[in-house]
């Protein structure tokens, strides 16, 4: 019996096989382009410029959320910030402060224009609720976050 040829082996991902929530579509501006699907624990992004998928979107933002509730080290999802927006995430350390794991919703997302992407979340965290902002722009074939919010 022959081993498989580890370049062509495929790993399955840790996100789930399903989705909560059908999808609704892609935003207008963003039907040109084809989505990408997610990869590695905090949701990356694929590379080649295409826009993630609402998969990607979501789970970058339960990883951010994680940050902010202390739930994970911020070095985590540092290769998704620029320096200036991971130096703030750093900086913001605990917003969030819950005794629960922090659950994101559905991402609700805008196209400003066609290399950037705002989306918000509900961060559900036991009695109280947050909203979490992200502001994603494309460098090269990155997309990178570029600000982000939350109250």
């Amino acid at each position: 019996m022959s081993r498989p040829d580890p370049e062509r082996l495929t790993l399955p991902t840790a996100e789930p096989a399903y989705e909560r929530h059908p999808r609704r579509g892609p935003a207008p501006a963003a039907a040109k382009h084809a989505a990408t699907p997610a990869a590695g624990p905090a949701g990356a992004f694929a590379t080649g410029g295409g826009p993630p998928s609402e998969r990607a979107l979501r789970g970058f933002a339960q990883a951010v959320a994680e940050v902010l509730s202390g739930r994970r080290p911020a070095g985590v999802v540092s290769g998704r910030f620029t320096d200036r927006a991971y130096g703030e995430l750093v900086r913001a350390g605990h917003m969030i402060h819950t005794r629960r794991r922090v659950l994101v919703g559905r991402p609700h997302v805008t196209w400003p224009r066609d290399d950037v992407i705002e989306f918000c979340v509900l961060v559900h965290c036991g009695d109280r609720s947050r909203v979490l902002a992200l502001r994603l722009e494309r460098r090269r074939v990155h997309w990178l976050c570029t600000d982000f919010e939350t109250a």
